[in-house]
């Protein structure tokens, strides 16, 4: 079967989330003069993802909307009652500072460029289409996708099944058509590969602690590509495994 599509998570996948998020967190307790009272930028980023993921499970839950929740967390993260003005002005500095280190991985506008002849791109996100839009025009991608779907609006997230096949809906072409590619092992890896797309896992650091599947021995997408997901280290290998003709940037890890 041909992989005709690629989907594409943005997070730490096409955008250096990490990075940014580091130095806008930096930048802004030292603005705020807050950075003294976490110890740490490590130690306040470990607690605002926390928040982070407590938020996102009360709104995948259907606790709270997407706003209410970015109020919620600007809130537990200062230890402290804030109006809904100042929690949104508090969030919109931080804003400020992480959007002036956004950037693309240096591998990402390669291999798009590699693939726009051949293969059709999207987006799937466990976001909201109004910060993942604006990311990807600022990044200056955003007209790369056919579309962009995000959790926000489509009321599922990744890894439910339902996320992916919307996903596969909007572009018209069954799951087996269609490629994943996101960073986190069991959210995008093993998420895309139960719902039965062609599914990649970029582990970026090269040093995860999860056990990849083993390699397949056959180039190309194997026969049995709907079982696990597919590991690479870097995006110059997605070529490689998309169209086994490709010659393009660092071997695959299965080959």
């Amino acid at each position: 079967m041909t992989i005709r599509a690629v989907l594409w998570d943005v997070d730490d996948t096409l955008f250096d989330y990490t990075t940014a998020d580091r130095a806008g967190m930096r930048g802004h307790l030292t603005a705020e003069g807050l950075l003294d009272g976490f110890g740490s930028v490590e130690q306040a980023l470990d607690r605002w993802r926390e928040l982070t993921d407590e938020q996102w499970a009360r709104f995948a839950a259907g606790e709270v909307d997407w706003e209410g929740g970015r109020r919620d967390r600007v809130r537990a993260f200062l230890g402290r009652p804030l109006t809904d003005t100042e929690a949104e002005g508090w969030f919109g500095r931080y804003l400020g500072h992480y959007e002036g280190a956004w950037a693309l991985f240096p591998d990402v506008l390669p291999v798009l460029d590699l693939l726009a002849g051949s293969h059709r791109h999207a987006v799937l996100s466990n976001s909201s289409l109004r910060v993942q839009d604006h990311k990807l025009r600022v990044l200056g991608v955003r007209d790369r996708f056919e579309s962009v779907l995000c959790a926000a609006e489509l009321g599922v997230s990744k890894p439910a099944a339902e996320a992916f096949h919307t996903a596969c809906e909007a572009l018209d072409l069954p799951p087996q058509e269609v490629a994943y590619v996101g960073d986190h092992p069991e959210i995008d890896g093993r998420g895309a590969a139960d719902a039965g797309l062609f599914s990649v896992w970029i582990d970026r650091t090269g040093m995860s602690a999860v056990t990849p599947p083993a390699p397949d021995t056959a180039p190309g997408p194997p026969a049995d590509r709907l079982s696990h997901p597919r590991r690479i280290v870097s995006l110059a290998e997605l070529p490689g495994i998309l169209r086994p003709d490709t010659r393009f940037g660092a071997p695959s890890t299965f080959r």
